[in-house]
């Protein structure tokens, strides 16, 4: 019954042809994920990834939403494959990513 959601939401990361995700792809990990994003009339839309890994037999769940993050895949799918590869390897294999999201989401407070 949810073989074809499963087969969605692992295309959407690991292609073919491209998905919504695909910056989300470890190798070896087979992640499985949605992305969305959530329009915000008052400023930045909301960045959303839906997530579990491996395809088969998953060990991990992950819902990552970033308030005013833009797009699903600019910043929820990062965070998620991050967390994910970090759980399931115990190491991180695309430090520039840390580096991305470290300085992509910085916030400096409003002068009042």
């Amino acid at each position: 019954l949810f073989d074809i959601v499963v087969e969605g939401m692992y295309r959407a990361v690991n292609g073919p042809g491209g998905g919504t995700a695909l910056n989300g792809a470890v190798k070896g990990l087979d992640i499985c994920g949605k992305t969305g994003t959530a329009q915000n009339p008052h400023g930045d839309d909301h960045s959303i990834f839906i997530a579990f890994a491996p395809r088969n037999e998953p060990k991990i769940a992950i819902a990552v939403y970033i308030e005013n993050g833009g797009f699903g895949a600019t910043i929820a799918v990062p965070i998620a494959s991050l967390m994910i590869e970090k759980y399931l390897t115990d190491t991180i294999t695309r430090p520039w990513y840390e580096e991305y999201l470290r300085t992509k989401t910085i916030i400096y407070p409003k002068k009042l």
